[in-house]
This record gives structure tokens, sequence and C-alpha cells, in this order.
């Protein structure tokens, strides 16, 4: 339950919050949701941070959070959300009372650009682009890099932050073709001096690190997470997490299975489906992008279930007109007592875009305060959040948020101390 006394925020300094993909279902969730928070037109619901005893912690108030951002499409913020209204995502209503905050954000964000995780999305690219993102991504990587990096230093500036986080959700991108030996320090700067084609996320978080700001990769692109990012943060002290919020199917997946492995039920077969519409969906419906979505959901259902001769199946599709709406349908075939065979169905309907909005917030939150008390490198309690968590020790969703609550309890009793 929520505590009647929440501990105030450290400080009221602005805090800047700023998101590539900002124009997206998921940013303009983000957007519109903070600006309810702010205006007292909605309760805090599916965020974490104001359980007790995680609000004892000191987060950052929304309205300290300013929003700012980059994108590759030419739509508005304000025309997500009322694609948000028209699917029967959000109040008419609510979206109304922020229209004037909408359309002030709309004015802050800036161009993105794309990567070599992009390079066969030619359709999507041909029909967001504008000029400046394509003058952007023509760019050479260090360049694409100080691009950004203008951009959150003059955000820093005009608003005067005290603290920035980057949070990456951008469409999936595609995994890297070739080796991997430029994900190290000297191999990714080898890179970049050579101008080779590098993923957009890995850009995004190097200048993230350069501005010294946090980072937050909520999709299941690389970000932060190549050997040569962890290095900088840790160098830097600048706290990040990701990868893939966990925000529908794979939470009940590790959920369940636990349930499964401690009971001593050999599970035989885990057959699922999902259905998405909107851009996200469409990105998915490539191959090579789905592919990168599908990895984290199959291995983290592997790594729960003892049985190696489980057969698991993780299907994407596009269904146009589900639009932010998302259905997963997942059918487990196990074994008990006698050889008896059973099985468990279960159907996951959901806004895509509702259930991920409240977990950035969150995280958000999380990572400021690690750069107010200075301290950076992985955020290994934050697990729960994701579904491929950086140095997570384990995908079981109950353990997960018990990692958390311990952390918890460490850090108000070195407050008490």
């Amino acid at each position: 339950m929520t505590s009647d006394r929440p501990a105030p925020p450290a400080s009221s300094e602005p805090v800047g919050l700023w998101l590539v993909g900002a124009r997206g279902s998921i940013g303009s969730t983000v957007a519109l949701g903070l600006m309810a928070l702010r205006r007292g037109l909605i309760p805090p619901v599916g965020l974490a941070t104001e359980l007790d005893p995680l609000c004892r912690l000191g987060f950052a108030a929304f309205d300290q959070l300013v929003l700012g951002g980059c994108d590759v499409r030419r739509t508005k913020v304000a025309d997500g959300v009322r694609e948000l209204v028209d699917e029967g995502v959000v109040s008419a209503a609510v979206a109304a009372a922020c229209a004037a905050d909408l359309a002030e954000l709309d004015e802050r964000l800036c161009a993105g650009f794309f990567g070599e995780g992009d390079a066969d999305l030619s359709a999507l690219r041909s029909a967001t682009e504008d000029r400046e993102v394509a003058r952007r991504t023509a760019l050479a990587p260090r360049e694409r890099i100080a691009a950004v990096r203008e951009d959150l230093d003059r955000f820093r500036s005009e608003h005067g932050l005290s603290r920035l986080v980057v949070v990456n959700v951008a469409s999936t991108e595609s995994p890297p073709a070739g080796d991997d030996d430029w994900q190290t320090t000297a191999g990714f700067e080898a890179a970049l001096d050579s101008g080779r084609a590098l993923p957009a996320s890995c850009l995004y978080a190097r200048a993230a690190f350069e501005a010294g700001a946090g980072f937050v990769n909520f999709t299941p692109s690389l970000g932060a997470s190549i050997p040569a990012l962890r290095e900088q943060a840790s160098r830097q002290g600048l706290p990040h997490c990701g990868s893939d919020g966990k925000t529908g199917e794979t939470l009940v997946k590790t959920t369940l299975a636990p349930m499964f492995a401690n009971r001593a039920l050999r599970v035989l077969s885990w057959q699922g489906y999902n259905m998405l519409g909107n851009r996200d969906g469409a990105v998915l419906e490539n191959p090579e992008h789905k592919r990168a979505k599908v990895v984290g959901k199959d291995e983290a259902l592997r790594s729960l279930l003892p049985n190696p001769d489980l057969h698991s199946f993780v299907g994407i599709d596009y269904v146009p007109s589900l639009g932010d709406w998302k259905t997963a349908f997942d059918l487990i075939h196990f074994e008990g007592f006698l050889g008896a065979r059973m099985n468990l169905q279960f159907t996951w309907t959901g806004s895509d875009s509702a259930l991920a909005a409240p977990l950035i917030l969150d995280l958000v939150r999380f990572t400021e305060r690690e750069l107010r008390l200075g301290r950076g490198g992985v955020q290994k309690h934050l697990a729960a959040y994701f579904k491929s968590p950086l140095d997570g020790s384990t995908h079981d969703f109950h353990r997960q948020f018990s990692e958390l609550q311990a952390w918890c309890d460490d850090e108000l009793a070195a407050d008490r101390g």
C-alpha cells in the first residue's frame, strides 16, 4: 500500500528527462502521464516508486521532471496522444487538460537519426523522415554524437537542470551484422574514427554519457550494454540500466514459470503468440528486428524451467487494427504425478504504452537518485523491470522484486545510520 508520509525529494531542483523516440506511442504516453500526474488528474497507478517502502527513498517529485527529447518522425506528440484517445487507452478529458503542455513539449523536441540497425526499414523511413533527420543520419558517428551532445547541453542550460536522464524508447533495432570486436573500448573508438555504421542506440548512449547523464535502455537494442559503454559509465560514475522493459507476456511468464519449477511440475511445451499494432508492431514485422525481440523473451523462460527438452515458441505478428493494444495467447503443457498431462492457457490483453509508461517514470526516478548520490555503473537492483537485465542474477520476477526490496531496506538503513 502507499505510505501516508512519503519522504520529500532531497532537493527541488529541476531534473531533465530526455526521451529518444519522444513522438512514439510510449513517449507520448510518458509525456501525457507525467503532465497529468503533475496536475493531479490521475493517481500514480503502476508506479512502484509510490509504494511503501520504496517511496521513502526520496525520489524526484513529478513536478521536478522537465521533458525533452528527439525523434525521427514528423508527427507531433499531440498526434500520438490523439491516437491513444481514439483507441480508448487514455481519457479525452485528460488529454484536453494537458493540450497546452503537449504543444509546448513539441517545440522543444529535436531531430533524431537512424543507425545501422534501421537500414532495412526503408519504407518506414521514407514515411517519417524529414530533412534534418536525413542530414543527421548522413553525419559521421562522432558528428552524430556531438549533435546529440549539443542538444542535451542546450536542454540542460535552458531549463537550469541539475541532473539529466536519457531514456531510449525508440523502435527496436535489428542485431548488428558481423563480428563484435567493435564493442570493446578500443574497438568502439576505432569504429567511431573510421566512420563505421553503428547502432543508433549505442551512439545515443555515448552522447548521454559525454553529457554526464544517466541512461535507461527500455528497448531490446544494444544501447549501453556493450563493454565499451559499460566501462565508460563506470569510469565516469554514471548510472545506467536495461534492457527491454518487461511489461506484458514476459512479465506473466517470469511470474508463472517459477511456480511450475518450485512445484516440481515438468513443463513440456510453452507456446506463445503475440499480436500488436502501432509502429512498434510494424517494425517487428521485419524478421531481423523481430529476432532481436524474441531472443530475450525465450531466454528468460528457458532459464527458469529445468527441462532441457522443453519445446518453446514465441511468435510476434503485426495486426494494424489493434493499434496500441496487444494480445498474447499462451499454452503451457505440463506433466504432473503419475505422468498425468495437463495444461494452462492464458490470454493477456493490454495497452503496450500504458503498461510501459509508469515503469519508465520509475526507472527515471531510480536513475536520478543514483546520479544525485554520485553512484555509477549498472543498476543491478532494477532487474525486475527488464526482460534482459544487465547483470541480473535471475529472470524470476518474485526473486527480482525481493532483491529490489532488499536493496531498498539497505538504502533506508544507510539513511538512518
